[in-house]
């Protein structure tokens, strides 16, 4: 349970930017406004029937960029200049998974994602296979790897078409009726704009945002735009409430919708590659006990986008506190130094104190977060 708060920074923002990277990937799939057409004006629930009835797509493949204002502002100073197992932060700095960066994405009907994103020190890589994660760092010819338990993994026949309408013409897309249930259901917890007619990539597409009702949190929505005539998704970006830019986009110059050759996924690392295993969280299995006996304990602050969660256990060191997240700013609680990674969606912070080791994490203001440390 404390794998986060044993990790170098280097480490603990790769893993956020792999994690990112690849929520947006598989929804994401193509930006560029252009002067292409645009769809007639429908109900948003009627413009997504429409577009799930479309025809079935066998694959597709897009250039791509990537803006990733996640750190932007960060104090990661302290931390230049430190080497470690995971580099410095400023070979970090350089990663396009957190600076952003542009490329080629490959989905196949079944599932199977690629991304390849260009940096001065090397290309950054990630491949879905359907089976196994893989995330390749070419500035450290690092290979990170993690295979989801047997009981966790993902078919690798046929998901996709299980997954989405458009990989296969087998599948009837919902009613209209049962797409509006959906809708009046997600809109008790977000508002839901209508179907905005667009030109993503030089294709028709409809626009949709959501945004969380509850406030308190740094989310201020996000954005969807799709397909209108295969319903596939064309562009997908996070915002932040201090700023009307996307803090992360995922955008193309181009898609092409054909099948993707079994070759695209097939990547074996140069020779002297570094191989880490990513193993599964510990959440996923009973939770450990310390030497002592005693169960690390999670706890949630609040609800909904604002909740913050504490994970609390006794610490293992002997004779006083030491930040473990690695190279970045302190702040103090209550006399204790406190490791303080601030973005622009979020909060995590990391301290020990009288022999008990505590993170916090949130997508909340640095100043939430501090003042339920100052209380615990």
């Amino acid at each position: 349970m404390n794998i986060f708060r044993r990790l170098p920074l280097s480490r603990l923002l790769a893993l956020c930017g792999g994690v990112v990277v690849i929520g947006i990937s598989v929804t994401a799939i193509a930006l560029a406004v252009g002067s292409g057409p645009t769809p007639p004006a429908k109900p948003l629930a009627q413009a997504v029937h429409d577009a799930l009835a479309g025809p079935p797509v066998q694959g597709f493949s897009a250039n791509v960029k990537l803006t990733n204002g996640l750190l932007e502002g960060a104090n990661l100073a302290s931390g230049a200049g430190q080497g470690g197992a995971g580099g410095s932060t400023g070979e970090l700095a350089s990663s396009p998974l957190l600076s952003g960066g542009s490329g080629r994405l490959w989905v196949a009907s079944d599932g199977r994602v690629r991304l390849e994103l260009q940096a001065d020190k090397g290309d950054t890589q990630l491949i879905y296979d359907g089976r196994t994660a893989k995330l390749y760092d070419a500035s450290t010819n690092t290979l990170y790897r993690y295979t989801p338990p047997a009981g966790n993994a993902s078919p690798t026949s046929g998901s996709g078409d299980a997954a989405h309408p458009q990989w296969s013409g087998s599948h009837e897309p919902p009613s209209v009726a049962k797409i509006e249930e959906a809708i009046a259901k997600a809109g008790r917890h977000a508002d839901i704009s209508g179907a905005t007619p667009t030109d993503v990539g030089g294709k028709a597409a409809y626009t949709v945002r959501v945004s969380p009702k509850e406030k308190g949190s740094l989310i201020a929505g996000a954005e969807l735009s799709f397909d209108a005539g295969n319903g596939l998704p064309l562009r997908a970006a996070i915002y932040s409430t201090d700023s009307s830019s996307p803090v992360i986009e995922l955008a193309t110059s181009s898609i092409s919708y054909a099948p993707v050759s079994d070759s695209v996924f097939a990547f074996t690392p140069p020779p002297g590659a570094k191989i880490v295993e990513v193993k599964p969280p510990e959440g996923s299995s009973p939770p450990k006990h310390s030497k002592d006996g005693q169960k690390p304990t999670v706890t949630s602050h609040g609800k909904g986008l604002s909740s913050i969660w504490v994970l609390e256990e006794k610490s293992s060191k002997k004779g006083g506190a030491t930040n473990s997240l690695e190279g970045l700013p302190t702040v103090k609680i209550n006399g204790a130094n406190a490791s303080e990674l601030k973005t622009a969606l979020g909060t995590v912070l990391s301290f020990e104190r009288s022999g008990v080791s505590y993170v916090l994490a949130g997508a909340v203001a640095p100043k939430d977060i501090e003042a339920l440390a100052r209380g615990l």
